[in-house]
């Protein structure tokens, strides 16, 4: 337990932004899934829609530094080709 007063204040302020930070990370964890089960469920339309809100989410985070900018990345990067795998196995004839 810190004595000092900045100690104590400071201790204060790093609860308040892991909290905050877990919250976004929560959001994107949601999105994410969100977008899954569109995807799985073949709903190809609102898996686009849901897919931006998701970028977004995910450069917003890794601006702030709450995930590293080469997560975000590799997070964006298999989205988007999990979605064009899915586009692409829908227009292929049986």
């Amino acid at each position: 337990m810190p004595r000092r007063r900045t100690s104590l204040k400071t201790q204060r302020k790093d609860i308040k932004r892991r909290q905050r930070n877990l919250k976004i990370k929560r959001d994107i964890k949601k999105a994410i899934k969100k977008f899954k089960s569109y995807i799985s469920t073949n709903n190809i339309a609102e898996a686009k829609t849901i897919l931006s809100s998701v970028f977004s989410k995910l450069d917003k985070a890794a601006k702030k530094g709450i995930i590293k900018r080469n997560n975000a990345a590799r997070k964006k990067s298999r989205l988007s080709r999990e979605l064009l795998r899915k586009t692409q196995s829908d227009k292929k004839p049986l």
